[in-house]
Formats: C-alpha cells, structure tokens, sequence
C-alpha cells in the first residue's frame, strides 16, 4: 500500500497542488484520501486515506495560530486564515466529527479580482463608485462568491478614494495594501471576540468605510445599519438566495414589534441589494455569477415601509434603465454570449418560461403587481 509523506510535507503539498489547478477546496477527513473541489466539482484525490487523528492533527498545526487549542477543544471548531509567502491565502475551518478532526480549506487568489475577472455586470463598478454613504449589501449562498465580489468593490474603492477603511472578517481572506485609501483589518477571534464587539467601537475609530464579512445576528445587523444612517459607507455579506428574500433574512433577526423601526431604517440606509450564483459555464472547469442587482429608489422605499416585499420581482423587472437586473435576465445573457449553455440556463433559472421568451427576444412584465406599481 502507498505510504503517506510525513505530515508537514504532506499539507504543503496538497496546498501547492490546490493552487496549480485552481482549485476552490479541500476537504481533509480521517479515513478518506483528500477530496478536492475545481470548477466546483468535488473528486477524491489517488492516494491512500489519512490513517488517524494523529496523523491529521500534525498535518494542521503547523498552518494554525496560537490560539487554536482552545476554541476547538471548547467549541469543537475553529476557524483561521493562513498564507503562502508571495502565494495564496486559505481560509481554514477544523471541526470535530464523531471523535476526529476534519478540515475544509478554502483557497482565496493571492491577487485580489477585479470586477472583470469575476464577470461581473458594471452596475457593480457604477454602485461602489456613487455610492458615498449607506449600506451595500452582497448576498447568496455559502460558496457562490461573495468575498470575492466585496474584495474587488473594496479594492476598488482603495485605488479611487482617500478613505480610511476598517474591515471586520471571520477570517481575514484577502489581504489588502493602502493605495488611496487608509485599511485596518480586524480578524474575529484574534483582534476582536466577536462582529459585535468590533462594531460597537467601529465609530470611535473614525472609519469612513466599513466592510462587514458576514451579517448574522440582530447585535450585527442592527450595528450596520446604524453606521450606515450616521454616515458611513457599509458593505456586508448576507446569507440568502435572492433581493426578496434579503428582506425576510433581516427581518429575522429582529422581533416582530421591532419589524416598522428596521424597515425605516433599511428604507433610508439601504443603497443596493447585488445577489449571485455560480453557474456552470460552456467551457469545463468554468463558473459564472448569474446576479440579480436591487437599487432602492423611491418606489422600493415605499415597498420597505408597507410591507410589500412580494412587488421586488416587478420593481426589478420595471427599473433595468436604472441598472437593476434579475436572475432572469443575467441568465438570458450569459447564454447569448455562450458563457453558459442554453440548458444550464434554464436549468438555474427562477422562472423558466420567463427565461424562455427573453432568449426569444420577446420582452414579458415583472411577475404581478404591475398595477400596483403604477399606482
């Protein structure tokens, strides 16, 4: 049977083969042979299975902080960051499963993406740069691209504007050099203890920008949109499917009496909702980010405070002169340009026949509320 190399030699080597074929992730698990993730197709790599927890442990240790023991002897979990000098940065989560350590390593480029690389429409270049104040929020599920798309509007703000730019991240991915702009990073669980933490003393540093890496409490939530009304510009990532559904996501975090005050204050605050997917593209290996883009304007802001969260499907459908966009539409897109295939398209469409008639040229109304709107 194929001996394993010694440890140490063992996690360079999967962390140099992640980056020379681009891969997304790594899955390590006592008992299986690493399993890899590229083009986001998952596949076991030909070598033997890690024999046991010793084995893994001395693997890890050696990329992991100080700190580590403790959060995962008491959590059962830990999450960091770690680099390669002059390489890729991995983003690292080790996790107790039935007795043993597992460990899911999401690689992040070296080099920061910019809004060309990820194939993203300009709406998002044109949004981060009128954008002065307010909340700009990134949402979709976990994997489909959101740090990366919150890196590139970051980085483009830092090589356009004299801001002083304070991030808050779980962990540190991207790691970002002062160009225009002025950037403190603040990693949750070795700079601070928690989002909260960090953002109820964020305003006493004096930010002008302030990038939030995931929305996921009330404590957080309510921090954001209270920094993004006295002022500052605010980015965060929420987890959730699409612009509507952002809305129902928020409103969770807070009971329902408390429901009209964060409605009011989303109605003024809130500058765009920009959601994305990743879907397969013609070319194998290939990913695009099908995105539906939500500008609050004063239509919406009505909608915010009336509780007609149903009508943003119509409102999109009715403003793309203002650069909104659905899935729909980005979908029909990617398809004519043969980014992805026709079938795919449909495939990941929210609306199949809506999809249908758009690559038929034919132009179809916002699914209801019409009426309403014009009223």
């Amino acid at each position: 049977m194929e001996q394993l190399p010694p440890p140490g030699e063992e996690i360079r080597r999967l962390l140099d083969f992640m980056t020379k074929n681009k891969a997304s992730d790594l899955h390590l698990k006592v008992h299986y042979p690493p399993y890899i993730r590229i083009g986001g197709q998952l596949r076991h790599l030909q070598q033997p299975p890690i024999p046991d927890s010793a084995y893994m442990m001395e693997m890890i240790t050696p990329l992991m902080p100080s700190e580590w023991a403790v959060g995962y002897e008491t959590r059962g979990a830990f999450d960091f960051s770690t680099g390669v000098p002059g390489g890729d940065r991995y983003r690292v989560n080790a996790f107790r499963s039935t007795g043993h350590m597992h460990v899911a390593i999401r690689r992040v480029q070296s080099e920061i993406p910019d809004f060309e690389e990820l194939h993203l429409p300009d709406i998002y270049r044109k949004v981060i740069s009128e954008t002065m104040e307010g909340l700009i929020l990134v949402c979709g599920v976990t994997g489909c691209g959101k740090s990366s798309t919150m890196a590139a509007m970051l980085n483009y703000v830092n090589h356009h504007r004299a801001l002083h730019i304070i991030t808050i991240e779980d962990p540190i991915e991207y790691a970002f050099h002062p160009k225009i702009s002025i950037i403190s990073q603040r990693e949750v669980g070795l700079d601070v203890p928690s989002f909260a933490d960090a953002l109820r003393s964020v305003v006493r540093q004096d930010p002008d920008c302030i990038l939030v890496g995931e929305l996921r409490d009330r404590e957080t939530m309510l921090a954001a949109l209270q920094a993004a009304e006295t002022g500052h510009l605010v980015m965060g990532s929420l987890h959730c499917s699409d612009a509507m559904q952002s809305f129902t996501r928020i409103l969770e975090f807070f009971p329902r009496p408390e429901h009209a005050f964060i409605r009011s204050s989303l109605s003024g605050s809130l500058k765009a909702v920009m959601c994305q997917r990743l879907v397969p593209g013609v070319e194998e290996g290939s990913r695009y980010p099908a995105t539906e883009v939500l500008l609050n304007n004063s239509t919406l802001q009505d909608k915010i405070l009336h509780e007609e969260d149903e009508d943003i499907p119509a409102i999109i459908a009715q403003c793309r002169e203002e650069g909104m966009r659905s899935f729909t539409q980005s979908l029909c897109e990617m398809s004519k340009t043969d980014q992805i295939s026709r079938d795919v398209a449909l495939e990941y469409a929210p609306n199949r026949e809506a999809l249908k008639s758009m690559l038929k040229g034919i132009e179809t109304a916002g699914p209801g509320m019409v009426g309403r709107l014009r009223g």
